[in-house]
């Protein structure tokens, strides 16, 4: 991984790396969301599934780097306050995603999750006094659009829906724009595999605080539901995670929140090859907005 992102780096006029990143990104939490509603209806509590998520990919993660990159593993104490308020919104983002997949449709829960490049481009505007782009505005525009219409969201009874599902949707959203523009922060002086670490590592310590130190560990699960436990710390955690900040070093947050939208996309795609779920039309065009949106981005930053 460390490697690809050096030759990524390489090629300093292209941002091509970075978009691939996070769409690898956005097609696993795709496989993670639809792993999580299973364990969900098979009794597992989103307290659980979270201090289960957390603290397999925090343990996992430092035996790697432990043993390839320990150098990864350092940071100056000063910056501990600040990574353990990045571990906050990590923290708060995963427990309130999960939260929101719990009371509504998974298809829901991502939608309002990715409300996120919307608050993140209000940040920017409004507190990092950077003026965005009419294509960058358009492409937000494009993306949740999309979004909106690859999720079905025109043919649910939204105002029937759980409204604390909804409301946990939406602090999801929040949460993961700030971790977001956090991270992008960070990785001015840290690695982004060292602000992923510090970042579950609180996230981690945090949700054994909160809920009773590994609680979910000491319940007896099926050995699929421990597949599912697994792929989703270190494939829908670890790896994501990893790949959606080495994106962001390399695109910067607000490109790369957008290009996350191609999350539901990768979830009906997947619904569609092993499920037999077919697209509506209205469907696949939501889906060839997200994607052109993601090419603006693209074209727009080559030609700057």
């Amino acid at each position: 991984m460390d490697e690809l992102l050096k030759i990524c780096r390489r090629d300093s006029r292209s941002s091509r790396p970075g978009y691939i990143f996070v769409i690898l990104a956005a097609i696993l939490w795709a496989m993670s969301g639809s792993a999580s509603k299973f364990l969900f209806q098979s009794g597992l509590s989103p307290f659980q599934l979270v201090q289960l998520r957390t603290t397999l990919a925090v343990t996992t993660l430092f035996i790697w780097l432990l043993i390839r990159q320990p150098g990864l593993l350092k940071i100056s104490r000063k910056d501990l306050i600040f990574f353990f308020l990045l571990g906050i919104s990590l923290a708060s983002a995963q427990f309130t995603y999960l939260y929101a997949i719990s009371k509504l449709q998974v298809a829901a829960a991502i939608l309002l999750q990715y409300l996120a490049p919307v608050f993140i481009a209000l940040y920017t505007a409004l507190f990092a006094r950077k003026k965005l782009r009419t294509s960058t505005v358009a492409a937000i525009i494009g993306a949740v659009s999309g979004c909106y219409l690859v999720v079905g969201a025109y043919s649910m009874d939204i105002f029937n829906m759980n409204r604390l599902g909804i409301f946990s949707g939406l602090v999801s959203a929040v949460a993961f724009a700030w971790y977001s523009v956090q991270s992008e922060y960070s990785m001015r002086s840290y690695k982004p595999w060292t602000v992923v670490f510090y970042a579950l590592l609180f996230a981690s310590i945090i949700w054994n605080i909160f809920h009773p130190p590994l609680e979910a560990f000491m319940h007896s699960y099926s050995s699929a539901s421990w597949w599912r436990i697994i792929f989703i710390g270190v494939f829908g955690t670890i790896l994501p995670f990893g790949f959606y900040n080495s994106g962001i070093n390399l695109i910067g947050s607000t490109h790369a929140s957008i290009t996350a939208t191609l999350e539901p996309i990768a979830a009906a795609f997947i619904a569609y090859f092993f499920l037999n779920e077919i697209m509506e039309p209205w469907q696949i065009t939501g889906a060839v907005l997200v994607i052109t949106s993601i090419a603006l981005l693209q074209l727009r930053q080559k030609s700057t």
